[in-house]
């Protein structure tokens, strides 16, 4: 029987980046053709309390990949919050071995919950607001649904998270050094992952700022367009 080895892959920011666009503008072209309030009905009102909404709804989009990980077998104790707004992201981190299942579950949690259904559901009560979070939030899960195409096809593997907010570890008897995955980038093998012990909730300086700025900004437009 093959040894297994922990096979580290970093998501590639560009193509993330890529499809994020993407994403958005498709959901945006499915609106105009669903939505006949249209997305910007009432804007001036939306603009502001999407603002405030949208850090909310960001962090609530990495609660349910929690969910997800402790519904299908990861213990809670292992998961940690990150948000590191200079690198453009807010995480999630599983630092333990969990199943194909539960990393393919995770990844589409909040793509489903918060993104498909919301989204119906804010075509069907005519809620401009709702649609908008939906769509950004779809938009949001680019490297969730990058993940889960790349992860999708590979056989014999568990998955862990370790300090790097956007890379992951593949443990398996396979080889998969030389395994092409659409926006992941081979990072090198290991025997093990150096997981050190962090902070259950950790936000960046920069976080705290561009948040509070972001707040503020959608207090202010709400205020001066009521």
């Amino acid at each position: 029987m093959k040894e297994k080895k922990y096979y580290l892959y970093e998501m590639n920011m560009t193509i993330l980046n890529v499809v994020s666009i993407v994403l958005f503008l498709l959901m945006m072209a499915l609106t105009l053709a669903l939505y006949k309030g249209g997305i910007i009905h009432n804007w001036n009102y939306s603009v502001g309390i999407l603002l405030i909404l949208m850090i909310p709804y960001f962090i609530l989009h990495e609660i349910f990949h929690s969910i997800a990980y402790v519904l299908h077998g990861a213990s809670f104790k292992n998961i940690t919050y990150g948000m590191h707004l200079e690198k453009g992201l807010l995480c999630c981190l599983c630092k333990q071995n969990v199943s194909k299942r539960n990393i393919l579950t995770s990844l589409l949690y909040p793509f489903i919950f918060l993104g498909v259904l919301t989204y119906i559901l804010g075509i069907c009560i005519d809620s401009p607001i709702l649609i908008a979070l939906s769509v950004v939030n779809i938009s949001g899960c680019s490297g969730d649904l990058v993940m889960f195409y790349g992860l999708l096809p590979i056989k014999d593997f568990e998955y862990c998270e370790y300090d790097n907010p956007t890379a992951f570890g593949l443990y398996s008897s396979e080889n998969l050094s030389k395994k092409k995955l659409f926006g992941l980038n081979y990072i090198n093998t290991q025997d093990k992952l150096e997981i050190n012990d962090l902070k259950k909730i950790t936000v960046s300086k920069t976080s705290i700022i561009g948040f509070t700025i972001i707040i503020l900004l959608g207090l202010l437009y709400t205020f001066v367009n009521q």
